[in-house]
């Protein structure tokens, strides 16, 4: 699963494969945002842990990865 996590105040946004479901990041951005928790905590498919303030979160987009396109072909 693509996450991609958009962050006041910052220029780029965090981009990260996750194993868990969308439904597991969604409940998590859901607790961060309701105050149920004051960290976006999400780990990617290295087992490393991004944290992220949720009063800082600017917004969540939730996907599958796209398929990066190699080569001249037509599209």
């Amino acid at each position: 699963m693509e996450v991609k996590i958009g962050v006041q105040h910052a220029p780029r946004e965090i981009v990260l494969e996750s194993g868990q479901s969308a439904e597991d990041v969604e409940r998590a951005v859901a607790e961060a945002l309701s105050g149920k928790a004051q960290l976006l905590s999400l780990e990617d498919d290295k087992g490393r842990k991004v944290l992220v303030p949720a009063d800082r979160l600017a917004y969540v987009e939730i996907g599958e990865p796209s398929v990066r396109r190699v080569g001249f072909g037509p599209l």
